[in-house]
């Protein structure tokens, strides 16, 4: 869908924007929540968090925005310099974009995307995440990295293929569908 690089950063960011909140969202409820308001005797997540003093990231605890932030940051950065460039390389090995329909492309596209930046979130998670109070490790980082992923896989397939991605490229053609009309208009008027 993105037809230049600007194009392909907006569609990033819009992307990068929605999957880090769905992302810290899954994390900590789904996965962690129910762990979070024992140990903090509360039965609410927020409650746990704001009674633990925020999120544990880099061995200090953090405001839930905080780790938004940091997680958008590296996550957008590496959207456009590996997930994003490689997922596109990979679908067009097994196929052709121009021979094979659109949703098709796509949807392998999707995969792709999600087989890269998965283990690859995974692994800075086990970094920004690691019990660092414990002392480090490399086989526990690397422990929790394989937990990451197995954890992070089947959230990431599912909600890219039939929710974050349908819905960005929904905001993408309603943001650049007026500038593509204008642009026809131009070149059919020469």
């Amino acid at each position: 869908m993105p037809k230049n690089q600007a194009q392909r950063m907006v569609f990033a960011l819009i992307t990068v924007l929605i999957t880090v909140h769905a992302y810290v969202f899954y994390s900590l409820y789904v996965v962690n929540g129910a762990a979070l308001m024992e140990l903090n005797q509360t039965t609410g997540v927020l409650a746990a968090l704001e009674k633990q003093g925020g999120v544990y990231l880099c061995g200090a605890y953090l405001p839930i925005w905080a780790c938004v932030a940091v997680e958008f940051c590296l996550a957008y950065l590496l959207e456009n310099l590996l997930g994003s460039p490689l997922s596109f390389r990979l679908a067009r090995r097994v196929f052709d974009p121009a021979e094979t329909h659109p949703m098709l492309f796509e949807t392998a596209v999707i995969c792709a995307t999600v087989g890269i930046m998965c283990p690859a979130m995974s692994f800075l998670a086990a970094f920004l995440y690691y019990p660092y109070y414990l002392g480090f490790h490399p086989v526990t980082l690397l422990a929790n990295w394989l937990k990451l992923v197995c954890l992070n896989f089947p959230f990431a397939f599912f909600s890219q293929l039939f929710f974050i991605q349908p819905a960005v490229r929904a905001i993408f053609r309603a943001l650049f569908r007026e500038k593509t009309r204008e642009g026809e208009e131009l070149s059919a008027g020469r």
